[in-house]
């Protein structure tokens, strides 16, 4: 298997990512278990990139696993985790059936669980297909309907023009991906309809490795940076007000097919309900023709 850090110093506009979803494999696992350890990124705010860690813990799931691709990650967020530190992802090996395998994954940093994840994988599936249509067997929601094309809608960078300051310049040109907001992006206060729904063209500043497994990580990773938007859209909240605080709870991903992250996809979001200081929201990734690639559910704080 082709592996991320072959490909890392090639791709280096989306080296922030390809350094989060780096793994060094440690030698003191326990029997049933492998070790490995990464190292959380740079964001402009006191706790690390939660997306850091569901990318990992879904990038050391895989590593453990062959023949088979992973299709689901069920995750609970236990502590922040701090920027720049190592990572310990201890993944407990519970189950390898010819169809399906599962793993535990346990993130540890200084000497503390962190971060705690349930990871499916499953042997593909022969399917018969028919011109114009989908395979034999499958359904799948549809996307894009109403949406303007990625090209219409200005880059983050061209919609925090002249805010200066580290958030504006990780906003526009630190996350390994460009985000194109419809409607506009919260980024900053202004009078916008309480809609509790937005949705996001996503893609890669540059190319990417090849190999599916980099882009199943890549859409792990991508998933948490606006996920909860919806809940605070609906609030009539944005990033930048005084005093807000937000995290990630618990997470849910499943993956439906196969994407590529160096190509737009748009993930399409809904908050679900909000209340008693926790928003729970819902996403859907589609690609350009409309394939649904992955779906999550996440539950976040908000707080002020």
């Amino acid at each position: 298997m082709t592996t991320v850090d072959e490909f890392h110093s090639n791709v280096a506009d989306s080296a922030r990512f390809l350094d989060a979803v780096r793994l060094t494999e440690t030698g003191d696992a326990p029997d049933g278990h492998r070790v490995f350890t990464a190292t959380t990124q740079y964001v402009p705010w006191p706790k690390a990139y939660g997306g850091d860690l569901v990318a990992q813990a879904v990038a050391a799931a895989c590593a453990t696993v062959e023949g088979k691709t992973v299709h689901s990650a069920h995750s609970y967020f236990l502590r922040p985790a701090e920027i720049g530190g190592d990572v310990r992802y201890e993944v407990e090996i519970l189950r390898d059936g010819r169809g399906y395998a599962t793993r535990h994954v346990r993130g540890l940093q200084n000497g503390k669980v962190i971060y705690t994840c349930y990871a499916s994988f499953a042997a593909g599936a022969e399917g018969t297909e028919i011109p114009g249509a989908p395979l034999v067997g499958e359904v799948a929601a549809t996307g894009l309907a109403g949406v303007p094309d990625p090209e219409s809608l200005p880059s983050s960078a061209q919609a925090l023009v002249g805010r200066d300051g580290a958030d504006a310049d990780y906003w526009s040109h630190g996350r390994s991906f460009e985000m194109r907001h419809v409607p506009d992006p919260i980024y900053l206060p202004g009078d916008r309809d309480r809609v509790p729904r937005q949705a996001v063209w996503i893609k890669a500043f540059s190319e990417l490795p090849e190999e599916q497994t980099v882009h199943d990580i890549a859409l792990a990773y991508c998933c948490d940076y606006t996920i909860l938007e919806p809940s605070l859209r609906a609030l009539g909240a944005s990033w930048s007000d005084e005093g807000l605080r937000t995290a990630s709870l618990d997470h849910a991903m499943w993956f439906h097919r196969p994407a590529r992250l160096d190509d737009w996809v748009l993930y399409s979001q809904e908050s679900l309900n909000v209340g008693s200081s926790r928003g729970l929201n819902t996403g859907r990734f589609h690609d350009r023709k409309g394939t649904h690639l992955a779906t999550v559910c996440q539950e976040g704080l908000l707080a002020q």
